[in-house]
């Protein structure tokens, strides 16, 4: 399961979904920016939509690129979680009280974590060529397109009520 090339065509659809979905939460800013603008909270939710939408455009990207080597591979996904990781950790939208805990976990914390976890795991996976290799990649993406896709609504509809 560390063979990039087999995993090309799950990069492909990987990178043109997200990046239709990235360019469709650009259109739900611009309608909505004022009220996106009004807080910190909208503000950090529309960031984190942001780097949840585009990572898995990256992590697909760096699958398609041809490095040479596995170990190049195995290091820029690692890389790329530290620097995905830290940036949601930053961006994170903090609790609201309008929203319950289990709903606020499920939709905010949950899809970052997966999604810096697979490709973490998916890095090391193929530096260690085991622990199931790149297969860490696919939850990590589901969950991120989940949590940018809730994130999406949250700006284009509930930003409204």
């Amino acid at each position: 399961m560390t063979d990039p090339a087999a995993w090309s065509d799950f990069s492909v659809a990987t990178a043109g979904a997200a990046a239709a979905l990235t360019g469709l939460l650009f259109v739900a800013l611009s309608i909505n920016l004022t009220a996106v603008l009004a807080s910190t909270h909208t503000t950090a939710r529309a960031a984190s939509t942001l780097v949840l939408l585009a990572s898995p455009v990256f992590l697909a990207l760096a699958l398609l690129a041809p490095w040479g080597s596995s170990t190049t591979l195995g290091v820029v996904l690692v890389v790329l979680a530290v620097i995905i990781g830290g940036s949601l950790g930053v961006m994170l939208p903090r609790p609201i009280p309008e929203v319950p805990l289990p709903a606020w976990i499920a939709t905010t914390v949950l899809p970052p974590v997966v999604l810096t976890a697979g490709a973490l795991l998916a890095g090391i996976g193929v530096l260690a060529d085991g622990l199931g290799g790149l297969i860490w990649l696919a939850p990590g993406i589901g969950f991120a397109l989940f949590g940018g896709l809730v994130g999406a609504w949250v700006l284009l509809v509930e930003i409204l009520r």
